[in-house]
């Protein structure tokens, strides 16, 4: 097993199903048949999943204001950790959705510390709420995530095959990159993930290695050994 501790990144969307809104049991159910898989096969799992199938950005004429919208996104990642944690526990899998914001009985107030022993004793640990501030995104959120955990990889759950020089959904002669460093990354600005998060990975030696989620197969092939997808390191 190449990864004993990983820390997977999904999108809100990616719980939408193919209209990208709200939750799609199919969808949902894929995604936690997933991280089961993971966990049946003794790795220890962090999820950060954002908030975009609810609450994405400023919505003119309700709220422009950055501060509040960005608020109101971390309440969306709360309720997408709460629906994962619930299919999980369905599932026979143990799980605890944490929270950077004080939730009160609905969702454990994140510790680092706290998070790695919930890991440690086997249950799947949920990360929302974002980083707790506004201005972060919750891709930020994802690695300083990964990094107090001590997680060995940073996984990012795509709907395509892993990074590549432009939208291969837009484009059929998008060219794909099996390997890159996190310089590449922010100087030809590929949307891997936001630049705050690779800098963050980038000076912590943190990998990055991104994956298409929508194949069921992929995310297990990964943590048996295989090379699945993109993976963004420092310079070698």
């Amino acid at each position: 097993m190449p990864y004993k501790r990983i820390l997977l990144k999904l999108s809100g969307e990616a719980l939408g199903g193919a209209g990208g809104f709200g939750f799609d049991p199919e969808a949902l159910g894929m995604i936690a048949g997933n991280v089961r898989e993971a966990h049946v096969m003794g790795v220890q799992v962090g999820l950060v999943i954002g908030g975009g199938n609810f609450h994405r950005g400023a919505t003119p004429g309700v709220c422009e204001n950055r501060v509040t919208s960005d608020q109101m996104g971390m309440l969306a990642t709360v309720i997408n950790a709460l629906a994962m944690q619930d299919v999980l526990k369905q599932m026979n899998v143990p799980a605890v959705a944490f929270s950077a914001v004080e939730m009160g009985p609905i969702a454990e107030r994140f510790e680092a510390g706290k998070a790695v022993r919930a890991l440690e004793d086997g249950q799947v640990a949920i990360f929302s709420g974002g980083t707790g501030c506004p201005f972060f995104t919750t891709d930020s959120a994802a690695a300083l995530r990964a990094l107090e955990i001590q997680a060995e990889v940073l996984i990012k759950a795509t709907k395509v095959n892993g990074v590549y020089d432009r939208d291969p959904m837009k484009d059929k002669d998008a060219v794909f990159f099996a390997e890159l460093d996190f310089d590449e990354v922010l100087s030809r600005n590929l949307k891997v993930m936001d630049a705050a998060a690779i800098s963050l990975c980038r000076d912590n030696d943190l990998p990055i290695r991104v994956i298409n989620i929508g194949d069921p197969a992929n995310l297990k092939a990964l943590l048996a050994g295989e090379s699945v997808g993109s993976l963004v390191r420092a310079r070698r």
